[in-house]
């Protein structure tokens, strides 16, 4: 074993990444702006959240990527559509930003996602995930939170029923 103030060189440290490879540098650093919404209805005086579970099941809200000359809102309102089946929903209002980035291969993806609240309107039952998804249901406010994945959309939600008792709908 070597100890300080050896006259012997150092023996090189070995680097174990259990079983994996070392990741490459990253050689890109790309900004993918998004949008999505919080999707609610009011059912027997209760208000109610739309959540879809993703691919690696994680509750969440409908949302994507903003396409070339769309609003940020005019995303939402599609990806609601696309993701939901949601056609007939009512901007409310823009709840805030969230930002994350992540990282595809040597790529840093810098993520900044715009949430709007919006009710669904017409037959609120008449929903349908995308095949990607694993699921898509309506959850009680309180249980949304819960199951809801990320701490940002936790917030953005609660400031969404907060809007929703100003407006006095709850």
């Amino acid at each position: 074993m070597w100890k300080k103030g050896d006259n012997t060189p150092k023996p090189e440290r070995k680097k174990f990444f259990r079983g994996r490879t070392p990741k490459s540098s990253i050689q890109e650093i790309v900004r993918e702006p998004t949008a999505g919404a919080v999707l609610y209805r009011v059912r027997e005086g209760k208000l109610e959240i739309l959540m879809i579970q993703d691919a690696y099941d994680r509750w969440t809200v409908p949302k994507g990527h903003i396409e070339p000359g769309e609003t940020a809102q005019e995303t939402a309102i599609r990806e609601v559509g696309e993701e939901a089946g949601g056609k007939n929903v009512e901007p409310i209002c823009w709840l805030g930003k969230i930002h994350f980035n992540y990282r595809r291969e040597d790529t840093l993806v810098m993520m900044t996602t715009q949430i709007y609240l919006f009710k669904v309107l017409g037959d609120t039952d008449d929903i349908q995930k995308e095949d990607w998804m694993k699921g898509i249901a309506w959850f009680p406010y309180k249980k949304a939170l819960k199951l809801a994945e990320y701490d940002d959309i936790q917030k953005l939600m609660s400031l969404g029923r907060k809007r929703l008792e100003q407006r006095g709908e709850i």
